[in-house]
């Protein structure tokens, strides 16, 4: 009788395995959003807010303008006595990442999941950035805000996305994991 069972069992699993649907289209899929509806806002925002001008959204707290961004994260190394050599160094980083993260994806995308997802944000996050970098020498930063006294550095869409599935990992990091038990 346990032999049969041992059948079943082995004849059963393979099946639930490959009937599964290959999810890494999706997940690249959520990356490419990611890009377009970044070029879009980017757009808009150059096209409606000519020469650096703002647009305030809530008085003391929320601006859109129009920046950009010659440097990294937070505008480092912006001010930079090589512009060129840190743009090149930017867009090579950019290049790598974006080749790692679709590797990642390929290998962890065949299942719909938390870091899958964080992978794909990340992944349209880096492409979107990278894009403005190789057309225009800088990135188009748009979203300005401001707590109390403190002033957050402007960031983009893409900017966001990165961060959100940087969260999403971590989240999916210290996520306490089922037991095998």
């Amino acid at each position: 009788m346990s032999s049969t069972n041992k059948t079943t069992y082995e004849t059963t699993t393979p099946a639930i395995e490959t009937s599964r649907r290959d999810q890494r289209g999706l997940t690249l899929l959520i990356a490419a959003a990611v890009v377009l509806l970044d070029r879009i806002t980017k757009r808009i925002v150059v096209q409606q807010l000519p020469d650096g001008q703002a647009h305030t959204v809530i008085p003391g707290i929320f601006r859109i303008t129009d920046v950009h961004n010659t440097g990294a994260a937070f505008s480092m190394f912006a001010e930079s006595a090589s512009p060129s050599t840190v743009r090149n160094i930017l867009i090579a980083f950019s290049v790598i990442a974006a080749i790692v993260l679709i590797g990642m994806l390929w290998r962890a995308g065949r299942i719909l999941t938390l870091s899958s997802v964080a992978l794909a944000l990340i992944l349209g996050g880096a492409v979107g950035n990278l894009y403005d970098r190789i057309r225009y020498s800088y990135v188009v930063d748009f979203l300005e805000v401001h707590i109390g006294s403190y002033h957050w550095p402007d960031f983009n869409v893409a900017d966001s996305c990165i961060v959100i599935g940087a969260c999403l990992l971590l989240i999916e990091i210290f996520r306490p994991q089922p037991s095998d038990n």
